[in-house]
């Protein structure tokens, strides 16, 4: 069996039952996984989220979705929610959160995540075959105003920009990607960095904030 990535690989394969042998824990993984299966899907529709092909969830998300939101995803999604399912030990679930009318949260093909937080007030764009390690905080918002004055009347009132993350990125573990923040295709952002401005494509950056460090091919 196939599909447009490629050959899909039978659920008892000879490999998966000599992974399982020489690692048992995810044996029990996938043991959990499948108990929680029934769960997840009925999350997602009560959220009104399709369901993709391929979907795999180690433990069960949180989902705060607005009802005049949108969120889509592509298939071959991947998130890591248990501290079972990943020796980073992810510090929650995968939050998956939208928090305003009209908000927008569109993640393509092939993402994965493990723990960690995506939310949008206004909107988070991911490309396909995206990869996030384990506790980063993608957001789009200030959540608060910088004025105390504005803060007292309208807590929640913070500045928002767009933020886009594009093809075959890969965000390195513990870090934080903030309001109006573009990643170029295929860049990679190192451990624990601060992404504050727009990272271009094809580069290694790190950091608080985060800096290009150097091309990926040099």
């Amino acid at each position: 069996m196939t599909h447009e990535d490629g050959p899909i690989e039978p659920r008892l394969s000879r490999a998966l039952l000599r992974a399982a042998f020489d690692k048992p824990w995810l044996a029990r993984l996938e043991l959990r996984r499948w108990l929680s299966l029934p769960m997840t899907r009925l999350l997602f529709a009560r959220a009104g989220i399709p369901w993709g092909a391929g979907w795999r969830f180690y433990g069960v998300p949180i989902v705060q979705k607005h009802r005049r939101s949108t969120i889509l995803i592509g298939d071959g999604l991947i998130l890591r929610s248990t501290p079972h399912s990943n020796p980073l030990g992810p510090a929650h679930p995968v939050i998956l959160s939208t928090r305003r009318p009209g908000a927008r949260l569109v993640i393509g093909r092939g993402f994965g995540m493990t723990g960690g937080t995506l939310c949008a007030e206004e909107a988070i764009t991911i490309g396909d075959h995206v990869l996030v390690g384990a506790n980063v905080v993608i957001v789009d918002t200030d959540f608060h105003p910088l004025d105390s004055g504005e803060r007292r009347a309208h807590p929640n009132a913070g500045a928002t920009a767009p933020v886009t993350i594009e093809d075959g990125v890969f965000v390195g573990m513990q870090t934080l990607v903030l309001k109006g923040v573009t990643i170029g295709a295929h860049s990679v952002i190192g451990a624990g960095s601060v992404v504050t401005g727009d990272i271009p494509p094809g580069v290694i950056a790190a950091g608080n904030p985060a800096r290009v460090i150097r091309p990926l091919e040099g």
